[in-house]
């Protein structure tokens, strides 16, 4: 003789919580406000300190590279006029200053020329009349 199995769920039938209570407590996950770690952005101030113990700085933030490839690195006869100790050697009475040599793309015409230069490298049209007009040559190699 079979028993026929009675399903758990019969008893529950006509009764609409199915015995969890009130019907907004068993809503899915927008009833706790989302999934893991959802909305804890800046306001979730409850939710920053476990951010903050367990994934550190990779939680917030921008991530990835930056690529460097293309980047000009430029001089202005201004600083070169203010560093002239330490980015120049003195040949006769000129001041050489070689551009690539040095670490820079480009020498630019912002400030005076108040000495003799002989630059050899890449420099801005602009500059290159500045220091022309100051008694100075220019090389571009």
């Amino acid at each position: 003789m079979t028993v026929n199995k009675r399903k758990k769920n019969t008893r529950q039938r006509a009764h609409t919580t199915h015995g969890y209570g009130s019907m907004k407590k068993h809503r899915g996950a927008g009833n706790r406000g989302g999934r893991g770690m959802a909305g804890s952005g800046k306001r979730a101030d409850q939710k920053k300190s476990k951010i903050l113990k367990y994934a550190g700085n990779k939680y917030f933030g921008k991530k990835g590279f930056h690529s460097r490839k293309n980047k000009i690195i430029t001089l202005n006869i201004a600083d070169l006029e203010n560093n002239i100790d330490k980015l120049t050697t003195k040949e006769k009475d000129h001041y050489v200053f070689d551009v690539k040599k040095k670490g820079y793309s480009k020498l630019l015409s912002m400030g005076k020329v108040e000495h003799k230069f002989k630059i050899m490298g890449p420099c801005s049209e602009k500059a290159k009349e500045k220091i022309e007009a100051g008694g100075g040559e220019v090389l571009n190699e």
